[in-house]
């Protein structure tokens, strides 16, 4: 009897598994709805951090999926962070190592593969490289870095129009008519959504000028930082609020008070970049601006001539915030916009939804603005991801996630093998709570040196205990950072004797990890060679 009922319950059990996976098989792939702004540091929602701002609409995605907590980029600057998100690939391997590099074009990208499986694949908003993104049925993104007001496009289908209103409205109506009208109701899309904001030089909707331009936001403790206990890196960098953001476009202060206050330019671009960008604006756009910032500017003209140094960083810390803050709000509405339609549509049941940067971005933290450090507020960046069904709502996860995973985990979302020279993780089993085997630690390399902000060429090992930084080319200097006693990376403790054993394992580490993802001393040295003849900043 015993065998007969063995035979039934493999049978019952055989014909269960092979319907699970039948269904498996027969369920429809999923939607993918990338949405990542440029520059956001997640100081600056509130699902992190909401001492500066409040964004419901980007929380709902981590309220209704997983917000992660450890989540970082390869390489800290713009233009390569989406070259690593679209190949897969390390900056050093997709050719795309800095913003002045051009881009592999015979690299493979993900939204390529997606397209020839199946899926109809569309992009809005901001590409940063190339005219013509590869692998998209339908695109209209801004040329380089765009514009706040009245921007020019590079369409698919019209060539290069200029359409008037803000940037983030017009991505977001464009990114609806899309879904609303284009979107094909028969099979799954890809649908990239990429915003300027809150890119320098940082211009809010003007429904967003009073609101902010009146406000006072908490200093971070490390705003006057000496940059004692660290290296050389940190104080031969370019990016202190006083000392080297710019007085015209940044502050909006105007080129003739500069001019009336002594106040120089701090970079050669400073005041053509405030007569650029605001010359953009039509003449109801520019009142709506002048009624604002007219009286602030004014106020300015009054205090300058008294204001102590520590005055004017104050000073330039609340300018920053208000201008970078109040461009934030326009995106959070935005992503109000299209979540809403996707559930009033019904897509949201199927629809993979991300939230992120392209990079971190510092917030008056260590004096700086901008970004391209391995440090914290550089290096980590906004991730929140939501998958009805698959993720759990309101959950959390700290594993070291990078931007180089987006290629794997869409394509295996989709039932896709990878190629094999992707080398990213897919996160999809952090989706299920799965953590084990997963990796527990990131490799990092910036290279755009000597150039503007001159952050020095490093590259390092990153757990969550430890960061582990050499800074090479001119200089030769090692930084180790214990990430859970000093989380403001004051303390560079890599010659602290109490240390020595750990930089000995984490240097061993990090030369194994430079060997896994084939990069090395012969390739720093080939990419230092060939910056040397392009064109850049500073020549």
């Amino acid at each position: 009897m015993k065998y007969i009922f063995l035979s039934i319950f493999c049978t019952v059990t055989f014909l269960s598994c092979s319907n699970t996976e039948t269904a498996e098989k027969n369920k429809p792939k999923p939607n993918i709805l990338f949405i990542m702004s440029d520059d956001h540091a997640y100081q600056a929602i509130s699902a992190y951090e909401d001492d500066l701002l409040q964004t419901p609409n980007i929380d709902r995605i981590a309220n209704e999926g997983m917000l992660f907590t450890n989540a970082c980029v390869t390489n800290s600057i713009c233009a390569p962070s989406r070259a690593v998100i679209l190949s897969g690939k390390h900056s050093h391997l997709n050719g795309k190592i800095d913003n002045i590099f051009p881009f592999d074009t015979t690299q493979i990208t993900f939204p390529q593969i997606l397209q020839d499986s199946g899926y109809q694949t569309a992009m809005f908003g901001k590409l940063h490289f190339g005219n013509n993104p590869k692998g998209f049925d339908q695109f209209k993104i801004l040329p380089g870095q765009g514009h706040y007001y009245n921007p020019d496009f590079i369409t698919k289908d019209s060539g290069r129009v200029q359409i008037q209103g803000y940037v983030t409205d017009i991505i977001t109506d464009m990114t609806l008519d899309w879904l609303k009208n284009e979107r094909k109701e028969d099979g799954p899309f890809l649908l990239m959504y990429l915003h300027k904001a809150p890119h320098r030089e940082w211009l809010p909707a003007s429904r967003h000028y009073t609101e902010f331009i009146d406000r006072e936001f908490p200093e971070p403790e490390t705003l006057f930082d000496d940059y004692e206990g660290r290296g050389t890196a940190a104080k031969e960098s370019e990016m202190n609020l006083l000392q080297h953001m710019n007085w015209a476009g940044d502050s909006k202060i105007p080129p003739e008070v500069m001019d009336e206050l002594g106040i120089p330019q701090t970079a050669k671009w400073d005041k053509q970049a405030y007569t650029n960008n605001l010359g953009r604006m039509n003449e109801v756009q520019r009142a709506d601006w002048d009624k604002v910032y007219a009286p602030m500017i004014e106020e300015f003209r009054k205090e300058f001539p008294s204001m102590t140094e520590e005055d004017k960083m104050k000073w330039r810390y609340q300018r920053y915030m208000q201008d970078y803050l109040g461009s934030i709000a326009s995106v959070d509405e935005g992503v109000g916009e299209v979540l809403d339609y996707l559930k009033e549509s019904g897509l949201d049941e199927n629809t993979i939804v991300v939230y992120t940067s392209d990079q971190g971005f510092y917030l008056g933290e260590h004096g700086w603005f901008d970004k391209r450090f391995i440090y914290n507020e550089s290096f980590k960046t906004p991730l929140l991801i939501k998958w009805p069904g698959v993720i759990e709502p309101g959950s959390e996860n700290t594993q070291m996630v990078q931007n180089l995973d987006f290629a794997q985990t869409f394509l295996e979302a989709a039932g896709i093998r990878p190629p094999s020279d992707m080398q990213g993780e897919s996160l999809i089993p952090l989706f299920k709570g799965e953590t084990e085997g997963f990796r527990d630690a990131v490799y990092y390399h910036y290279y755009e040196y000597p150039s503007v902000h001159m952050v020095k060429r490093h590259y390092g090992f990153v757990n969550e205990d430890y960061k582990l930084a050499h800074f090479y080319y001119d200089i030769d200097e090692w930084e180790l950072y214990d990430r859970k006693k000093d989380p403001h990376e004051m303390n560079n403790v890599y010659n602290d004797p109490a240390y020595a054993e750990i930089v000995v394992d984490l240097k061993e580490k990090l030369q194994e990890m430079r060997a896994y993802y084939k990069d090395g001393p012969e390739l720093d040295q080939k990419f230092i060679e060939k910056y040397k003849d392009l064109n850049r900043w500073d020549k």
